[in-house]
């Protein structure tokens, strides 16, 4: 495996349909997302609308419902659903072995 990733969490972690927080020393955290098929997704914690934390959204299909204002964002691109515009950080990630790893620059940036 190569060097630039980092082991954030076993999938089994995130609870399904739901999120888990990943602290970084830059803020806002990223947000690892779940849904019902085992699918897993990486955002940065703020909704690009009002800055919201998706983490605390509710996951459906492959989107988050954003608890402040309801802008539903695609969990895929983090871009917000039309007429709603806008995006969030999406990370990349790969799950192996049952652990989600995020890459290591990215985190730091």
């Amino acid at each position: 495996m190569s060097e630039q990733w980092k082991m954030v969490c076993r999938v089994e972690d995130i609870p399904v349909l739901g999120a888990r927080v990943v602290e970084r020393q830059i803020k806002p955290d990223v947000a690892i997302f779940r849904n019902s098929e085992n699918k897993i997704f990486a955002l940065l914690d703020q909704c690009p609308h009002k800055g919201g934390p998706l983490s605390q959204g509710i996951v459906f299909g492959e989107r988050v419902a954003c608890p402040l204002h309801n802008w539903n964002i695609e969990l895929p691109t983090g871009c917000a659903v039309t007429p709603d515009e806008g995006c969030t950080r999406r990370f990349n990630l790969k799950v192996e072995d049952d652990q989600v790893f995020l890459d290591a620059e990215e985190l730091q940036s």
